[in-house]
């Protein structure tokens, strides 16, 4: 409802998404007449929200969430119809009929990504990058899509544009403190300065008073107005009104290394002599001070002036002998060694982060001002200390491998604030986010240097070298653990497999109660013919996939619309080969005869003839209502040809049910029909009975093996743990479990050990007993399992659960990956909300013991908004059992500080070493 003091209207949605405008007229508090006018067409919704700006915002029921901004509140002529002019026949109320149009009254301005729901998900490094990417199946109907996430932040390309020759450095200069745009871009090459000019267009310039015959080690704005050019054999100094200054180095010295701010300039020369130049009141750059080091200086870096002072005080120099030293730069104790930090490995850049106090910021978390260095040593590690700002000593630092080139630092200018850009193999980000110190990768090639970038057309922007172009970019979405690729499909999307050879995804989708694409396009045809738009104006003529946004010819997008319903025991489905690398479809068949794909499987068979296969189970003309019932069952057999890009069939077997599990087992295809656990081999026309075990309670959603062991996962009975007899061709049933759990998930973890979910969104883990599980191995005659008496009507054996949480979330799909390299292996679980989350386990018991102490004192310390008891949500269904919420220990940062030190204090820790392992165990996942 959207009121106003002179009126007030309620907006309405049917479940195809048509938007309705509702009015009243009325006398004081008696309603005289209602009407109702068509107001737009959006995806289906679950929520909608009118905003006071005069917005809308749409929380989709599946697919991405919209912004939508009000043109008009639908005052124009329309389709209209009022309880007053109300027409009734024998019938009913005769209907109304109104046309779907294009948005009139709603512009869509942003929208909020979502993989509601996740359908099937694999973490796979199909592109052979540093870190696996996730493909994740998302969406209902026709906003469905495959989605393929990488760890880092989304980049948005400005421009490339090639260079003379490979560039080894780039900056942006200023001509004014003041200047709210850089006015050049200095490109230094091996043996030249290349000076571009920033305006309307970036043109070379050659009047810039920059010396252009030799190599620049470093190119700044110093004092107000001037620039300090660094090039091997001197400073050169260019005034406000071009008079140039020139420092030499002496004898036949060269420069090696550099570090400055807006006011002060350290110079490294070669043999490690260090001298120290600051800006006088008159703006010129006089020396101060000279300082021999022991050796050869590796990189140096000076912190930022701090506000309202005339110098920094800290120098940071790295050395060859793996240590970095920190040195005055007061003129009473001028540069006096303050600390020295030995680090792992030769430092091959500084880096000091200035972080500004924030009191309730934006963030809404309060941190003092404090001082980072930053050094990337030349093994790929990032090593980052605190600077104590008044003694200079460094306390609590953190290293963090970034890649296999040393990481090179830059300080960029992210929303505002100064941030850190570290390029090794890939580039990396690091900058503050409601009160967390990130560091994400950028997903982007890999960078040489890099310089931040401000132009009118480019507010916050990167400009970088690589190879031997020149890039600029900018960094979108802050805060985003993810980005993503996505690739429309064309139904809903159920499970999908890697074909292995060829990396290939085969995927199956289907959809109840819907049209095949050529029937929507015929009927769309002959709807446009008869409402006498020609078939050019449609654009889209073709039976193609819903396409990304709304297409500006296609006046009716699927995407937008939806699909055309039909009656509910019609099913259409397809089968499809992807290839990921280029996004595009090798291979569509569309199922016939109302058939629907449900399982699927790649499968060997002893008969090498074809190699590998593909299993599909299908079920024909499948209703819910009233009574569950199934017209057939079947199993495709498809052989991949083309080099695997596309399928044939070999032949389908008609079974008695449905076959909502395959997996290959030795040679031969497993399939789960209804309560029927059976094994086939293949024959020259259908598949070929084996064995088959028909004890299992309800259906059998899910089938993984091991060695001789078949893990079966039932509907509401959880895991039942089978072995297969060769010599007696025999399934047995020797374990299951004691609890009933409605399982939508399932995962396995080791011989013995099964992950699962269940419906009511909790996720837990079981596992067979170690003496039970030695028994059934030793078992040389199989005896003991035969004759041993169930319990109950169950299995001998029941398995223990070890692990119990509940996330309030139903998972629909679990998969084991390290999404790090060199890291270990965390649980990944998807969502039907289309959340990921992540389970790691703990290899000591000390972090065991520090983080159930710090999720106690977060429980009574920091409770719930709601008020609701955290241990009892978490312990919904079944109480949890180890599992520590890391959601609610990452709180800790945002806790006003006097509690974060009572908290602390009760750990017998520091605020400081509680937020370093929890940093610790974040960068475990990712």
């Amino acid at each position: 409802m959207h009121k106003q003091k002179a009126m007030f209207f309620f907006l309405l949605q049917t479940e195809y998404g048509d938007i309705f405008k509702v009015t009243l007229d009325h006398d004081n508090d008696h309603v005289t007449e209602l009407k109702i006018k068509y107001f737009d067409t959006i995806p289906v919704t679950a929520s909608m929200c009118v905003l006071k700006s005069g917005h809308l915002f749409a929380a989709s029921e599946f697919g991405n969430h919209a912004l939508y901004q009000f043109q008009g509140i639908g005052d124009d002529a329309d389709v209209e119809s009022s309880s007053a002019t109300l027409m009734e026949t024998e019938e009913g109320f005769q209907p109304v009929f109104f046309q779907p149009r294009r948005l009139k009254n709603l512009l869509r301005i942003d929208q909020v990504e979502s993989l509601m729901p996740i359908m099937d998900m694999k973490v796979i490094n199909l592109f052979e990058e540093e870190t696996p990417q996730i493909f994740t199946l998302c969406g209902r109907g026709p906003r469905s899509s495959l989605r393929i996430l990488r760890p880092g932040l989304a980049i948005s390309e400005m421009a490339v544009s090639e260079l003379p020759g490979v560039p080894s450095a780039v900056w942006t200069v200023k001509k004014n403190v003041n200047d709210e745009f850089d006015a050049y871009i200095v490109v230094s090459f091996s043996n030249a300065t290349l000076v571009l000019s920033i305006g309307e267009t970036v043109e070379e310039v050659s009047d810039s008073g920059f010396l252009d015959t030799t190599p620049s080690l470093a190119v700044s704005l110093i004092g107000d107005d001037s620039l300090m050019q660094v090039h091997p054999n001197g400073i050169r100094h260019i005034r406000e009104d071009g008079r140039i200054n020139e420092w030499r180095t002496p004898g036949k010295r060269t420069i090696a290394k550099v570090g400055s701010n807006r006011l002060q300039v350290v110079i490294a020369l070669s043999g490690g002599e260090i001298v120290y130049f600051e800006v006088d009141a008159t703006g010129q750059l006089i020396e101060v001070d000279k300082h021999e080091m022991s050796g050869d200086v590796a990189c140096l870096d000076i912190a930022p002036v701090p506000e309202g002072r005339q110098r920094s005080r800290f120098l940071a120099v790295g050395s060859y002998d793996n240590t970095i030293r920190i040195l005055s730069l007061d003129p009473e104790d001028g540069m006096q060694i303050l600390s020295v930090q030995s680090v792992s490995s030769a430092p091959e850049s500084l880096l000091f982060l200035e972080v500004l106090a924030s009191v309730g910021g934006e963030d809404g978390a309060d941190h003092p001002a404090s001082l980072f260095l930053n050094a990337g040593l030349q093994n790929g590690v990032l090593f980052r200390t605190v600077v104590d700002m008044v003694t200079g000593q460094l306390s609590d630092s953190r290293s963090r491998f970034l890649g296999l080139r040393a990481p090179k630092l830059f300080s960029i200018v992210v929303r505002g604030k100064s941030a850190m850009l570290c390029l090794s193999s890939r580039p990396w980000l690091g900058y503050i986010h409601q009160g967390h110190f990130l560091l994400t990768p950028l997903s982007y090639e890999t960078l040489e240097y890099a310089a931040s970038f401000a132009s009118d057309q480019c507010a916050e922007g990167v400009v970088a070298v690589a190879g031997d172009a020149l890039r600029v970019f900018t960094i979108e979405r802050l805060g985003e653990t993810f980005n993503e690729t996505v690739i429309p499909l064309r139904y809903t999307p159920r499970k999908f497999v890697l074909q292995p050879k060829r990396k290939l995804l085969v995927i199956i989708e289907s959809d109840q109660g819907a049209f095949t694409a050529e029937e929507r396009e015929a009927a769309k045809k002959e709807c446009f013919e008869a409402a006498g738009i020609s078939e050019n104006e449609n654009g889209n003529v073709e039976p193609m996939e819903n396409g990304g946004d709304e297409d500006k010819d296609d006046p009716l997008s699927d995407e937008h619309y939806g699909y055309p319903k039909a009656e509910s025991d019609k099913w259409v489905s397809c089968i499809r080969v992807l290839d990921p690398k280029t996004a595009s479809t090798t291979c569509l068949l569309e199922l016939q005869e109302n058939e629907a794909a449900f399982s699927i499987c790649t499968v060997n068979f002893h008969d090498k003839e074809y190699g590998t296969l593909l299993a599909v189970g299908t079920a024909k003309g499948l209703q819910f209502w009233p009574k569950r019932s199934v017209a057939a069952g079947f199993i495709h057999i498809y052989r991949f040809i083309e080099d695997g890009r596309s399928l044939e069939l070999l032949h389908k077997t008609q079974v008695e049910g449905v076959p909502t599990a395959l997996c290959q087992f030795q040679g031969r295809l497993l399939a789960g029909i209804g309560n029927v656990l059976r094994l086939y081999d293949l024959g020259k026309r259908r598949l070929l009975r084996k064995c088959e075990n028909k004890l299992f309670p309800s259906s059998i959603v899910s089938i993984h093996t091991y060695r001789d062991r078949i893990y079966v996962g039932d509907i509401q009975e959880s895991f039942h743990y089978c072995k297969y007899r060769r010599d007696e061709n025999q399934l047995y049933i020797f374990a299951d479990d004691s609890v009933p759990r409605w399982l939508t998930a399932s995962y396995h973890i080791d011989f013995d050990t099964m992950a699962g979910a269940d419906k009511f969104g909790n996720i837990y883990f079981v596992r067979l007993p170690q003496d039970v599980s030695d028994e059934i191995e030793e078992d040389p005659t199989g005896g003991k399992i035969k004759w041993e008496q169930g319990k109950l009507n169950g299995a001998p054996n029941k398995v223990d659960e070890i692990v119990q949480f509940h996330i309030g979330d139903v998972i629909t799909c679990l998969q084991k990956a390290s999404l790090i390299p060199g890291g270990g292996e965390c649980l990944l679980y998807g969502t039907v909300m289309g959340s990921l989350g992540a389970l790691l386990a703990f290899t000591s018991r000390d972090d065991v013991d520090f983080f159930s102490h710090l999720e106690m004192y977060m429980r009574q310390e920091h409770p719930p908004l709601c008020g609701r008891d955290h241990m009892a949500y978490r312990s919904a269904y079944f109480p949890v059992k180890d599992v520590i919420d890391g959601d609610l220990c990452e709180q800790f940062p945002t806790l006003p500080l006097d509690l974060q030190r009572k908290i602390a204090d009760e750990l017998d820790r520091t605020p400081g070493e509680i937020l370093k392992k929890l940093e610790e165990v974040r960068n475990k996942i990712i």
